[in-house]
């Protein structure tokens, strides 16, 4: 015996699958703003990751909301060679979610036996402001020594805005670099770890050295 079956029109069909995800949602009690607060954010470099490179490393890692990050890196060779970076980095009035859970960190044999200029941004959390710069000069005219005026010429600014808190006791934050990771690098290494809200971090390195004559 041969049972054949109507077709459901394709009218009806989208009118069922609506109706359907509307009691779903009204079925919830918490706002998804609310849900969101209670979301892990982790942010982790593991593995073999940048093992045995070399040269201009730059790394920016984040997990959650409105995270601002640069590594800017200047450099520069000759007779009267000059060097600078500018950047602004600012933010106000902004909302996000601050995570229940945040984590940051390095980790298994990451950046093991590299060199160079590493620079890194690793952040967990909302409304968060990190940078990293470096300026490297190569000139003639000789060795000079950086001072802090010539420091605050390169016009670098981070700014997290308002500050977010999270007052629950069950939240947590936790950065860190393991016992195994960055094993033998050589060179200048900066790092900026975050895991919270509303966080601005900064690393500045400044060289001139006189070049072979």
């Amino acid at each position: 015996m041969n049972a054949s079956f109507a077709p459901i029109p394709a009218a009806l069909l989208v009118v069922a699958l609506a109706l359907a995800g509307s009691a779903h949602a009204q079925s919830g009690t918490d706002s998804y703003s609310g849900m969101l607060s209670y979301l892990s954010t982790d942010t982790r470099i593991d593995g073999g990751a940048l093992a045995g490179a070399n040269g201009s490393i730059k790394v920016n890692q984040a997990a959650g909301d409105l995270n601002l990050q640069a590594n800017l890196h200047s450099m520069a060779n000759g007779g009267h060679a000059s060097a600078s970076v500018r950047s602004l980095q600012q933010r106000q009035s902004n909302l996000f979610n601050s995570p229940m859970q945040a984590t940051a960190t390095i980790g298994g044999n990451a950046l093991a036996g590299a060199g160079g200029i590493a620079s890194i941004n690793q952040a967990s959390g909302g409304g968060n402001a990190e940078l990293n710069s470096v300026t490297a000069t190569l000139a003639a005219q000789g060795i000079r020594e950086a001072s802090d005026e010539a420091m605050a010429s390169s016009e670098v600014l981070a700014s997290a805005g308002g500050q977010s808190t999270v007052t629950d006791p069950r939240a947590t934050r936790r950065v860190g670099v393991e016992a195994s990771a960055l094993r033998g690098f050589d060179g200048v290494l900066q790092l900026n770890q975050i895991a919270g809200s509303g966080n601005a971090t900064e690393n500045r390195f400044s060289i001139s050295v006189q070049g072979t004559p």
